[in-house]
Formats: structure tokens, C-alpha cells, sequence
């Protein structure tokens, strides 16, 4: 919210007080010799107000102003004999109020070109818009309508191969940034960083460096992610030239791995996507290998509020695109949580600046649940998560009713990725989740500040999971969470093995065997609550949002 001045805000004095100049002598009895020092006087005080007004409307000149360039997200117009650029906003761009709420203290201010002194060989750049698509090319044009060629800069390679976090099982995966002259070819599947000495600690002894580009190291998916390899070259061997040239960052990520699931979709891709590119306020273009059209299309709200230009499919593109910064793969944390790091996470952000965002892409309208005993006539949502698949709830009826006869307001639905929209705006439109261990507790990103969460934990010491997969996260996000964790005659393994068979003696021995015996052991029960036991799970969800 914009404040005035406090220069500005003393009171002036009524005209009718205010005491009026008195003249000494008439200017008829001055001195000719002092007619001579005033005309002086007079001229060197002309000759400052107009160099003061010449380096004013040098310095706030619109063609060079930091604000509007990074607000409008448009370059100043140019006169070119051959064509005229069309420098219309593109399609999605971020709006003004909208970027203002992604704004931090630490936000790198915006490189504006500097006017060289040589009028007559004057750099503009101006970004091309086409009409039917996002794009962020920048060409470079003199007044004589030909390619100039930028400085030269040394161009450097910095990669985070971090590996295991303390306490945590899952590797993280290489992330490399890269700076000054980058060519990036899609076709070859290679970024080109042109620099005159090779960096023999990131390059391996052919001048490379390989990477596949997905925000999860899993030995397992990995193979199946596009590989693309950073090339040191030198400015004199042959280089592909540049087809396009950009002034933003770009950014190389892979869709492949587990997305599709909604909690890889998320951790995986999106949480990583957004730590590392939104303080680039949309000025950023995305180039993602393993490229799947459905995957674009159904984060496309999300996508366009990080980015204002058309994704590029890099599996595809035959263009050699030149950047003066980039990273390849994305930088993560653990899987839905966001913690403060140096290198990682320098600008501090967090779960809550997450939801915030995602709220704001979906125009999501609750940032705050029902508060009890405001209003008499209003009752508390709740929304239980059904599943059709494993970890069912096969009392769901049961526990609604008895939520409705404690006062909650139920609605019983399955989640759908495919329905982003709808499904969020059902969930941001909820007071308390419900739902038992899985993806669709991933939803809870989509609920007000303060809104309540209820897993259900199903047997097999999987406290480790729940906690850090579902509720450090909720707490991460303000959330209010509460965790019940049943008892074996409450899972449908009792119905399958004996009482002394090891699922029930030593659970922890089948995680010990791998996420295969887990996955088809333990994971594929089913849920049925003793009702008398979970109702306090429900009491503490109300006294929650009494608070």
C-alpha cells in the first residue's frame, strides 16, 4: 500500500498570513555595476536548472525505468526500416498486483541496458511477441538493422551435487547453473557453455558434464529421463550458432519419474519449480524433456504464473537457443516441505509463501477457515477423501454421520489431478481434510491457513511416512494436524495373515526388506475405524477451529 511522503504532510500556512516580499529600492536607483553581477548571477542559475533537468529526464526516463520495465513486462518500441517488431503483453503474463505479492527483499534488481556513447551505432533490444504464443526471444538490432555482438564474458558452471540430507534417505539430485555464453540445443541435447578455459572440477576429461534433469535421484527412474550434457567449448572451435537469443534465464526440467501422481507432480516438479524460478517474477523460459502434453496442459495455471512464455518442448525443438544464464534441473528440498537454507534456499521461502502461490494461480477465494461461534448459522465443512484403490475407507458412511452429528457439514468425494480446478477450489472451500495415508492427502496444499488436517494411519509403523510426507507439511503450511493411527483389528491385514505373522510382530522388518514388500504388504490394506475410538480424532478437529 503506497504512503505519502512525510515531506508533504506539514500544514501550509493561509495565504492571508503569509507576509508579502518588501522591496528596498526601487529599480530605478540599482547600480549599473551591480545590474552586471545579477545578469551573471542570473545566467549560471539557468545554465544548473537546465543541466538539472537534463540529468533528471535522463535518470526517469521511461526507456531506462527499472519499474516499468519488470512490471509491464514489455521493451521500449523501436523504428526498424525493414519491420516493426509487435511488442503486445503476452498471453498470461503475471500482473501487476499479482507479481507485487511475490516480491522479496532479496529479489536481484532487473539488468537494464546501458545507451553506449556512439549515437550513430545505438543497441536497443526489443522482445518479439508472437500474437498465437509466449516467447521470450530477444534480438539484438542496430540502427542499420544488423546483429551486434555482445561483450564478451567469461562464462562459469556451477554444480550442486549435495547428495543425502542428514536424516533423510532420499539423494537430491545435480543441479547446475551456468552463466554467459549458453547455447542450448535441443536437437543435440546439449548446452554449449563457450568459455576460453575449461573447468576441470565440474567437466569430466572430454569437457563435459552430464545431467538428467528430474528432482528426484532415484536410481530407478532415472535411466528413463532425457539425459542432456553441458559441453565446455572454446569461442574458437565451431560452435552452433545462435537461431534465438534470450535475455532471461532458462531453465531445463524434466517431466518424467513418477508425475502423474499428484504427490510427485507436486514434490517432485512444481515445489522444486517454484524454489528455484519464482523470484524471477515470470521472466524465465522453461524447457522440459520428456515432454507430455497433458502434463503441460493440466498445470497450465501454475506454469503461466512463473513463467509468462510458452514452455519449450525440448525433445522436440530444433532451434539453437543462446541464454545468458540458465539452469539445468531444479533445486529441492524434501518432498512437500521447504526449509531455510543458505544455497538452497536463500531467499528463505516457505510452505506458506507455496500454498499463497498456489492460491493465487487458481484464484483460490478462503485464506482463513470458519472461526466456531461466529456465526450460529454456519456450519464447519469437512471434506473426506475417498479412495477407490488401496487404503480405502470401508466405513465412510459411518464416520460422516457421526461427523454430521457432531456438527460438521460432509462432503465425500474422490480426488482428481484431472479436475485441478474444481477439485482445489472444493478444498480451499473446507474447514478440516479427511483421508486416509496417500497422494490424495497431497490436496491439503489447497486449504485455508489454519484449516485442520486429519490423517488416518494405517498399520505397520508408518509413523516415519506419515509424519514426514503428510504432517510436518501441514504444520509447515499453518495447518492444525491431527493423527490417528489405528489399531490392527482396525486393517484388513488381520483378514489376510495370522496374529503372529510378522506384519503384526516386527512391522519394521518389512521395511527393512524395500519399498517392493512394502508397497505389497503393508500398503495395500484397507481401513475400518472403531468408531468409539476415532470420535475424539473428530472432537479435537472442532476444538481446532475454535482457536
Amino acid at each position: 500500500m503506497a504512503t505519502s511522503s512525510t515531506a508533504y504532510a506539514r500544514n501550509s500556512k493561509p495565504l492571508t498570513e503569509r507576509k508579502q516580499p518588501r522591496i528596498e529600492k526601487s529599480s530605478s536607483k540599482i547600480e549599473p555595476k551591480k545590474i552586471g553581477v545579477g545578469l551573471v548571477a542570473g545566467c549560471c542559475l539557468a545554465l544548473l536548472t537546465y543541466l538539472s533537468l537534463a540529468k533528471l529526464f535522463s535518470i526517469y526516463s521511461p526507456v531506462f525505468d527499472v519499474t516499468v520495465l519488470s512490471a509491464s513486462n514489455s521493451s521500449p518500441s523501436i523504428s526498424n526500416s525493414s519491420s516493426s517488431p509487435n511488442l503486445s503483453e503476452p498471453k498470461g503474463a503475471i500482473s501487476n498486483e499479482n507479481m507485487k505479492s511475490m516480491e522479496t527483499d532479496n529479489d536481484p534488481v532487473l539488468d537494464i541496458p546501458v545507451v553506449p556513447k556512439d549515437t550513430e551505432k545505438v543497441q536497443v533490444e526489443a522482445t518479439l511477441r508472437d500474437s498465437n504464443s509466449k516467447t521470450g526471444v530477444t534480438q539484438f538490432y542496430e540502427n542499420n538493422g544488423k546483429e551486434t555482438p555482445k561483450g564478451k564474458t567469461e562464462s562459469k558452471i556451477a554444480c550442486d551435487e549435495n547428495g543425502k540430507d542428514e536424516g533423510f534417505p532420499y539423494a537430491r539430485p545435480t543441479v547446475c547453473e551456468m552463466t554467459g555464453d549458453l547455447r542450448i540445443s535441443p536437437k543435440e541435447k546439449s548446452v554449449f557453455l563457450v568459455s576460453s578455459s575449461q573447468q576441470s572440477t565440474v567437466f569430466d576429461q572430454s569437457g563435459e558434464k552430464k545431467v538428467r534433469p528430474y528432482a528426484r535421484k532415484d536410481d530407478f527412474l532415472l535411466p528413463s529421463v532425457v539425459e542432456v550434457t553441458v559441453k565446455s567449448v572454446k569461442p574458437e572451435s565451431d560452435v552452433p550458432k545462435c537461431t534465438k537469443k534470450y535475455n532471461v534465464p532458462a531453465v531445463i526440467f524434466s517431466v518424467a519419474g513418477y508425475t502423474g501422481n499428484f504427490f510427485h507432480d507436486m514434490s517432485d516438479v512444481l515445489i522444486p519449480l517454484f524454489l528455484t524460478t519464482s523470484h524471477f517474477k515470470g521472466e524465465v523460459q522453461y524447457f522440459i524433456t520428456n515432454y507430455k502434453p497433458w502434463w503441460v496442459h493440466r498445470y497450465q495455471p501454475l506454469l503461466s504464473k512463473l513463467s509468462n512464455y510458452d514452455v519449450i518442448n525440448f525433445d522436440e525443438d530444433e532451434e539453437v537457443h543462446c541464454f545468458p544464464h540458465s539452469f539445468l534441473g531444479l533445486i529441492r528440498d524434501r518432498d512437500l516441505i521447504i526449509y531455510p537454507n543458505p544455497t538452497r534456499n536463500p531467499r528463505n521461502y516457505s510452505m506458506v509463501n507455496f500454498t499463497k502461490f498456489l492460491r493465487d494461480s487458481l484464484s483460490l477465494k478462503r485464506d482463513r477457515p470458519i472461526i466456531l461461534g461466529e456465526s450460529l448459522k454456519q456450519k464447519p465443512r469437512m471434506l473426506i477423501i475417498s479412495r477407490a484403490g488401496t487404503r480405502k475407507l470401508l466405513n465412510q458412511k459411518e464416520v460422516a454421520a457421526m461427523a454430521e452429528g457432531l456438527g460438521f457439514q460432509v462432503i465425500i468425494k474422490e480426488a482428481s489431478p484431472d479436475q485441478l480446478q474444481s477439485f482445489a477450489e472444493l478444498v480451499n472451500s473446507c474447514d478440516v481434510l479427511l483421508a486416509v495415508h496417500g497422494a490424495g492427502i497431497t490436496n491439503q496444499i489447497f486449504l485455508p491457513t489454519e484449516a485442520v488436517m486429519v490423517q488416518i494411519v494405517p498399520w505397520g509403523k508408518m509413523d516415519w511416512m506419515a509424519t514426514n510426507f503428510y504432517g510436518q507439511p501441514a504444520r509447515d503450511m499453518k495447518l492444525r494436524y491431527v493423527e490417528y493411527y489405528i489399531d490392527k483389528d482396525e486393517s484388513t491385514l488381520i483378514e489376510k495373515y495370522p496374529s503372529d505373522h510378522i506384519v503384526f510382530t516386527d512391522p519394521m522388518a518389512i521395511h527393512a526388506q524395500g519399498w517392493g514388500q512394502l508397497a505389497e504388504i503393508i500398503m495395500k490394506q484397507d481401513v475400518k475405524v472403531n468408531l468409539t475410538r476415532f470420535r475424539p480424532s473428530l472432537l479435537e478437529a472442532l476444538d481446532l477451529l475454535q482457536e
